[in-house]
């Protein structure tokens, strides 16, 4: 027999939680099902892990970061505690170690099927995220047998990888930082690098996501865009939370001794092959990290309310080799690692509705899925810029539970129509 209730919330990460809140402060009766613990997902990242905004960024409906270092950035174990310190403040309704196995649409709104019983609700608000399945190449890629290879979400720390050389794939943010930390522990290290977006860490003595934040980037909403798909699609900015706040990008990498190559496009024969297109990639994301600052200056000419501010600067070009390599032979050259940090994607494998598009997104418009009391939360650019982000799920909660809650008072209005 399937256990009633009006909503179920899938995952309890901070968007769940978020959602959570949202629905109790409107009297909603919902559950929370968890296939792990509490923050689940923090706890299965790297263990140097920090968060790429600003601890003042953290926060969530009716909840803030309340320490003593608002400009610095939580580790692991401190999202961990700071999620689980939420769950526990909003009392959210969490049934943790509960593995959602299907997901069915009915007349009468939608069966939850899970490892421990089973629910049937009018509305569903899938918070399991963005990043729950890393997105690794198909398997033509033909990495040598003797070659290990692994994914961002496999990586845990230095030790626990073979003694050689580690080709990085993927030069985003966590591209950038586990190259950085493997090249600091005295490994060989050559870092494959496609479209990225290149950020420092402070500009003009503000942290950068501050700057992102009053000049109102990060609130730019879904329908303010004219390619959406692109947007969604743009990578995690080259960032690193660390104590000291500094800039981790290319130069700083090359300065310290890892190798830059273009797009990695195929392995065989032993070998990985790049493509040629490192210069390309690094003179674009060189001339949007320009339009940037000066979106940023601009911004300050017509709102002159930051004060003591340091004086308007332009950093170095990437620097890259006249002809970057195309190859690297595994053997002759001692790697022994291939790391794949080339992003991660959701995992709707439970969900049995027809919503997906040709390419297997979930088709939403904000996060409102295309059928009726479905929702979807924590995805990259959903409502706003900041979507993804621990405090972009504070807005976008807001508003998908109030329009649940409309589309739920509609939907019982129309009950009560039929039946009379």
């Amino acid at each position: 027999m399937a256990r009633p209730v009006t909503v179920v919330v899938i995952g309890a990460g901070h968007s769940g939680l978020a959602m959570s809140r949202c629905l109790s402060e409107r009297s909603i009766d919902h559950v929370v099902l968890e296939r792990g613990d509490v923050a689940s997902a923090w706890r299965a990242r790297w263990d140097s892990l920090r968060l790429l905004t600003p601890n003042w960024q953290c926060r969530l409906p009716g909840y803030a970061y309340a320490g003593t270092d608002p400009d610095g950035f939580m580790t692991k174990a401190q999202i961990v505690a700071f999620v689980e310190a939420y769950a526990a403040f909003v009392a959210a309704p969490v049934q943790t170690h509960t593995t959602v196995t299907g997901v069915s649409q009915g007349e009468d709104g939608y069966r939850v099927f899970t490892n421990r019983g089973n629910w049937r609700c009018r509305c569903v608000v899938v918070a399991s995220g963005a990043f729950s399945v890393a997105a690794v190449p198909p398997n033509d890629f033909a990495v040598p047998r003797y070659v290990a290879t692994l994914s961002a979400a496999q990586y845990r720390n230095v030790d626990a990888l073979p003694p050689g050389g580690v080709l990085v794939v993927g030069a985003s943010a966590t591209g950038v930082q586990l190259a950085d930390e493997i090249r600091r522990s005295g490994r060989e290290v050559t870092l494959a690098v496609g479209e990225h977006v290149r950020m420092p860490r402070l500009y003009r003595g503000l942290d950068i996501q501050r700057w992102m934040d009053v000049t109102g980037l990060l609130d730019q909403r879904h329908d303010e865009v004219d390619d959406l798909v692109r947007a969604r699609g743009v990578p995690s900015p080259q960032l690193i939370g660390s104590p000291e706040r500094r800039t981790l990008d290319l130069n700083v990498l090359t300065e310290r001794g890892v190798r830059l190559v273009g797009r990695c496009v195929g392995a065989r024969d032993g070998r990985a092959m790049f493509s040629g297109s490192l210069r390309n990639h690094c003179a674009l994301a060189d001339l949007k990290l320009g339009r940037l600052l000066d979106g940023i200056d601009r911004w300050l000419a017509t709102n002159d309310t930051v004060e003591g501010l340091a004086d308007p600067e332009r950093f170095a070009p990437t620097r890259v080799d006249a002809s970057p390599r195309l190859m690297l032979d595994f053997a002759r050259e001692g790697f022994d690692t291939v790391l794949w940090a080339t992003g991660f994607r959701p995992d709707y494998s439970f969900l049995r509705v027809p919503v997906f598009d040709h390419k297997g997104r979930v088709r939403h418009d904000g996060g409102v899925v295309d059928a009726p009391g479905l929702y979807v939360m924590g995805l990259t650019f959903m409502r706003r810029r900041k979507s993804s982000f621990i405090h972009g799920a504070h807005d976008d909660a807001k508003e998908l539970s109030d329009h649940l809650v409309a589309a739920l008072g509609k939907s019982r209005r129309a009950d009560a129509v039929v039946t009379a």
